[in-house]
Parts: C-alpha cells; structure tokens; sequence
C-alpha cells in the first residue's frame, strides 16, 4: 500500500504548526519545527518573513486546501483513501464533517495510537502492519481496518514475549487514552466504547473547509 515516506516534520513546517508526528521527539529540543518553523523549499524564509497577514489574504480554495491536506497528514492518509472516506461520510446521515472525522478515528491504527499503545500513528500503522494486535480475536494487520463500537483489540499471543511490549504497560500508563475507549493495560486491551464526539477529536482540524473543498 503507498504511503508517504519523506521527513515527518517537513509536513509540520508545510502547515505552520506542530502535526506531532513522532511522538516525544515532537517534544524535545530536537524537533526540526522548533528550529525551523518557516515553510520548506527555496521561498519558505521568504515567505515567513512577509508577516502573518499573508494568511490572511489566502483565496478560499487556499483556506480549504490547506485543512484538507493537514487532515490528511495528521492521519497519515493518501488523497486518493482520504477522498474515499469523505464518501464514505457524505452517504451516512449527519453532519458530513464529523462523520469524516470519525471514520478516521476509528481506523485500527489510530485506535492503537488514542489507546496510548504507540506514542505516534506512524508508530501504531507499523505494529498493525506486523500483526502485533488482534480485533475479536483475529489477526489484524490492515491499518485501514474500521472498526465498530463493542469491537475488542489485544496484543497477538506470541508478541506479547517481546521487550517491547513487556516494557508497554508502564509506558502506556503515562499516556492517555481518548474518553471513547476503554483500555486495560494488565492485559494490554481495549474496547471500542461509542463513537467519539467533536470535542474529542483534535480541536485544529477544520471539518467544514474540508466539505466545502470536496463540495466544488
């Protein structure tokens, strides 16, 4: 499956903010954001230095562009996915933004992330990738994979002997996990409790210019 594999924090300083994208690094000193908070590319100082009215003057497409592609980034999703999701939640009922955020947040991966079990999506994806965790007791090794409210995640059998995931029950307990979920760390599990609400998925994220974007 394609996916994005350049520099992490790139896509931050595209954005002009923090997508913490590589969990405590995104914290420390050594955070290429802190050092270089401008756009990338020739013109990023250049940029930056017109001032913050530049924002200001951006076109609608710009406005709805731009929440677009740090939803995209922030989830670690590809266009061509991503807009398949937003059709996904343009056919259910409700508001078309927070069904989209939803359906993102019930992607395994993101799951695993939220229950504090990796301390960065692109963490989660990879241990989903390898078949470290079961749904139901079956082996899920699709990050993709959207999963229902009563669904139960756990750690597969014969991963549970590696240091990694011996070390994660005192790691996991620093982190939190969404209200929406309920996890156990004693038997490194969790359970998908209801679907999240809006003041339970990041606050950055602009749903309705992500619509409007598609709406064209």
């Amino acid at each position: 499956m394609a996916r994005y594999t350049g520099p992490a924090c790139k896509l931050c300083r595209r954005e002009g903010e923090k997508l913490f994208l590589k969990g405590a690094r995104c914290f420390s000193p050594k955070c290429a954001f802190e050092r270089r908070s401008f756009a990338p590319g020739q013109h990023g100082k250049a940029n930056a230095a017109g001032g913050a009215g530049r924002t200001d003057r951006a076109s609608d497409y710009a406005r709805q562009l731009r929440a677009k592609q740090k939803a995209r980034r922030v989830y670690g999703i590809l266009e061509r996915q991503f807009r398949r999701y937003f059709s996904v939640a343009l056919r259910r009922r409700g508001l078309t933004g927070l069904n989209l955020l939803q359906t993102l947040e019930r992607r395994i991966d993101n799951v695993v992330y939220r229950m504090g079990f990796a301390e960065s999506r692109a963490q989660a994806r990879q241990l989903v990738n390898h078949g470290h965790f079961l749904v139901n007791g079956i082996r899920a090794d699709i990050p993709s994979m959207l999963l229902k409210v009563g669904d139960v995640v756990t750690v597969a059998e014969p991963s549970r002997d590696s240091a990694f995931f011996k070390e994660l029950p005192a790691l996991a307990e620093k982190r939190t996990c969404a209200m929406w979920l309920d996890r156990d760390l004693k038997s490194v599990s969790g359970r998908v409790l209801r679907l999240p609400e809006r003041a339970e998925i990041d606050g950055n994220l602009n749903e309705q210019l992500i619509v409007e974007y598609y709406s064209r």
